[in-house]
């Protein structure tokens, strides 16, 4: 990583063209590019909850084909492994990282990617159009929509991707079941999509309550109903909006007769 990001700065990219690039923060890169040489890393003594602790385990099993982080979580936890998923994903995110790198040569400028169109009209597909379609379920679209998710699957192996991580999830929402909800995260953090792995680890930090949505008949939707009603008749009376008249304007007209 350190030779490849010197590699880039020699080709005059700078600090944010290569964190695009690489995917690493910018004031690592800065960092790193201030020494000549790879500084020396100082690691403490390596402890259970650390995941580095069963770096040899996790190693012959990623070089014998398993990739799923839930599996390779649950094989360490037996060997006695006392941290978190999320802190074992974060080592698991450099190993992907580096075998990406080492498997396309990131020294050659990105080949510029050109719009998907759509195949009768001859126009571009705008990115707002292609998310719509995305979640859309072909048994619900239109003929001129199908076809557009037709030439979007050919045209972008990364939007076929998305939509049937997308069309998954929301199988997922609609039937009730959290159990899949595992190997969706996990597929989702392997995609290589960064907005879905984002997403998928902002569902893994707060997996119970995920879980709860999916599963229970409760929703807390009427609550923020209200309150983003409140919210939108105050700013229309912004000067105005004093708790008399907020009260009056939130009740229902029989409520106040």
């Amino acid at each position: 990583i350190f030779t490849t990001i010197h590699a880039l700065r020699e080709q005059g990219l700078s600090c944010s063209e290569i964190e695009g690039r690489t995917g690493f923060r910018r004031h690592s890169v800065a960092k790193w590019l201030k020494s000549e040489v790879l500084p020396d890393r100082r690691r403490a003594t390596l402890k259970p909850t650390s995941p580095w602790y069963f770096a040899e385990i996790l190693a012959v099993s990623w070089k014998k084909g398993n990739r799923r982080g839930r599996q390779l979580f649950h094989e360490i936890q037996s060997q006695g492994y006392e941290g978190s998923y999320s802190h074992l994903q974060r080592l698991l995110a450099g190993w992907r990282r580096a075998e990406k790198q080492t498997s396309t040569d990131l020294v050659t400028s990105p080949a510029r990617l050109e719009p998907v169109r759509d195949p009768q009209t001859g126009h571009a597909i705008s990115p707002v159009i292609a998310a719509a379609l995305c979640i859309k379920p072909r048994g619900t679209s239109a003929p001129d929509q199908a076809r557009k998710v037709d030439a979007l699957k050919a045209g972008s192996p990364g939007f076929a991707t998305m939509r049937s991580l997308a069309m998954h999830f929301k199988g997922i929402l609609r039937g009730r079941q959290s159990d899949p909800l595992d190997a969706w995260i996990d597929n989702a953090i392997e995609s290589n999509i960064i907005s879905i792995m984002r997403f998928a680890c902002t569902l893994h930090r707060d997996i119970d309550a995920v879980r709860n949505a999916i599963e229970l008949p409760w929703s807390n939707g009427q609550a923020e109903g209200q309150v983003n009603r409140l919210k939108t008749l105050k700013r229309a009376m912004y000067g105005r909006a004093g708790p008399e008249l907020l009260r009056a304007r939130m009740r229902h007209h029989r409520q106040t007769e």
